[in-house]
This record gives structure tokens, sequence and C-alpha cells, in this order.
């Protein structure tokens, strides 16, 4: 950058991890230095002038903001793998790039879809309600039992980096897995998992975790007739927003048809539905899943370097390109 010349402005929308954002202080930086979002209205006049905006996928990116934001602007660096968040089409017409925070959040994220899968399983949270909230309780043959994962099978939907992770921990425990993507996985790539039909592997298995991303094609994807479709006594784990119908998750449970389900992000944020909420048998989670030090660090990082990378007139290194697909998913 010219230190002669006015230095860009950058709009970082929410807080980052710890030495993140001291790498941006050769810019104008408009640090919103805080948990919780902007306002809308607020939103648009910090963007006013920006060369790049470091978003969350709380911010709606539409042409609003773009045109908010002005002709300066060159990039929307979301701090996050998905990017439904953004209008992308107003994007490209704009000559605004996208760009996201891939391959960093892949571990942390699969930890704690098994986090999440034995905590339903094995009916942590009922019970640690339980003991906190004083009522009496004694050890019994019956007393909350729960499902036990080894030799079960898994099924897996969405096989991209995060799915294939949670696949090589299903190795400790024994469990055969298959999986449904929209095209089969080469060989080398399937881990020994075999490809199904969506509704077959719906079908087949009596625990299932969902990874996969969520875009046109994908929302409510996991409705209540795929769920019906599911072994009754089945525990479903939901790592993506919006695939998975919540409201057919908390009637399922509230049938008895699912034994147990676990939700890591909501479809509207920070709204959880009351039916999901009053289930015993939902295991609830706040948007965890990428939630450690190191890895909030990395997609911190990684959206910064896709900005210093911008803004010294080069390619961002994760850029978005082409948009997302939104062709339906072959069943």
């Amino acid at each position: 950058m010219n230190d002669h010349a006015p230095r860009p402005a950058v709009l970082v929308t929410r807080r980052l991890a710890p030495g993140v954002a001291e790498r941006l202080t050769a810019c104008d930086l408009r640090y919103h230095d805080s948990e919780q979002p902007l306002g809308r209205a607020e939103l648009l006049a910090a963007a006013a002038g920006c060369s790049a905006l470091l978003t969350t996928l709380d911010d709606t990116v539409d042409a609003e903001l773009l045109d908010a934001a002005g002709p300066t602007l060159r990039l929307v660096a979301n701090h996050a793998v998905g990017t439904h968040n953004i209008d992308h089409a107003a994007c490209a017409a704009r000559g605004v790039a996208v760009s996201h925070t891939p391959g960093v959040l892949t571990e942390s994220t699969a930890d704690m879809a098994w986090a999440l899968l034995l905590a339903a399983t094995r009916r942590l949270g009922e019970g640690e309600r339980l003991l906190r909230s004083g009522r009496p309780w004694a050890w019994a043959p019956t007393f909350l039992l729960g499902v036990e994962l080894s030799g079960t099978p898994l099924g897996i939907l969405g096989m991209g980096r995060i799915g294939r992770a949670v696949a090589r921990r299903a190795a400790g425990f024994g469990m055969p897995v298959s999986y449904h993507n929209r095209n089969r996985l080469p060989a080398d790539l399937e881990q020994g998992a075999r490809h199904l039909p969506l509704d077959e592997l719906l079908a087949s298995s009596p625990v299932l975790v969902v990874t996969a991303p969520l875009n046109a094609a994908t929302r409510h994807l996991v409705d209540a007739e795929r769920i019906a479709l599911m072994p009754a006594g089945a525990v479903l784990v939901s790592m993506t927003a919006g695939v998975v119908d919540e409201e057919a998750v908390a009637a399922a449970l509230a049938s008895g048809h699912l034994f147990a389900a676990a939700v890591d992000n909501f479809e509207h944020e920070p709204a959880v539905p009351a039916a999901l909420l009053a289930q015993e048998r939902a295991v609830l989670a706040p948007h965890l899943g990428s939630a450690t030090v190191r890895t909030r660090q990395a997609m911190g990082n990684l959206a910064v370097d896709n900005v210093l990378a911008v803004l010294a007139g080069a390619e961002p290194p994760t850029r978005v390109s082409p948009p997302p697909p939104t062709a339906a998913p072959r069943s």
C-alpha cells in the first residue's frame, strides 16, 4: 500500500479471535468489537466507502449493503465456510469478489459432531439437568438408558471435508459408514464408506449426521417425510442450519420416532423453535462447531489473508467462484 495514499477502509462486523484484528491496523479499520451483530442501519452506515467487508453468517450481504459500501468495495470476506448470507449475483454484477474460510475448521467441527452424537445417544443433557435440579435419583438397571454406538451403522449426509472427518472418527467405534452426496466420491476419498441414494441412506441409518452445505437445493432437504424414512428410535445430528427442518425434528422427537437429536446451529439464529426447546432428548448447542481458539484464529487469519491480498491487488486465496451449486441433489 502506498504510504501517501488514503488508507483503504475495512469493516470487520464482529469481534475476532485474539491476535487477528491487529493484522489490519495498517488499514482504516472499522472494527465492531462485540459478539453481538450490528443493527442493519449501523451496518449500512459503517460499510460506506469500504474496500473490504469482513462479515459473518449473520450479516446479510445484498444489493442494499453493496450499494451502501459504494464503488470502492472490492471484497466480501466471509468468516465462515458457507456463504448463503451473500447475494453472489449482486456481488458479481458490481465486480466484488467473495471469499470464505474452508478447510481450517474441518477437524474441530467433526469433533463437535461426535460430541453431540455422544451426548444425544447417552442422554447426557438429561442426566446433567437431573443432577442440577436437585431431584432425588438412584442408579437402576433401567435408569436413563441410551443407544450404544459401537458397531452401529452411521449415515452421513454430505461427505465433504467435514463429513469425511466424521467418517474417519467412526472407525474407532467400529461403525460401518454409508453416505449420500449429489455425486459419488472417488474411491480414495470414500474411506470404505458406501454411497447410497438419499432415501435409502435415511432408511438404513439408525444414526445420521448431516453436514451437507445449505443452498437452494438442500434447504429442508431432511423434512418430516424424510425423517419418517429413518428407522424407529434413530438419532439425528444436524451440523448445518436449514438443511434439516427443525420443527419436523421436534415433532419426530415428540412422537418417539426419533430417540434423540442434536442441533449445533439453527435456521433463524439466534432463535430456536419452542417445540425443539421443549424436547428433553434434544441436545442443543449455540453454533459451537468451530469454537476452539485455534480454529477461530485460523478462520480469522484466513479471512484477513483474503482482505490483504485484494488490497495488494492480488487474487484472494480462497475466493468463492463460481457461486455454490443450486441443482437438486440426486436421490
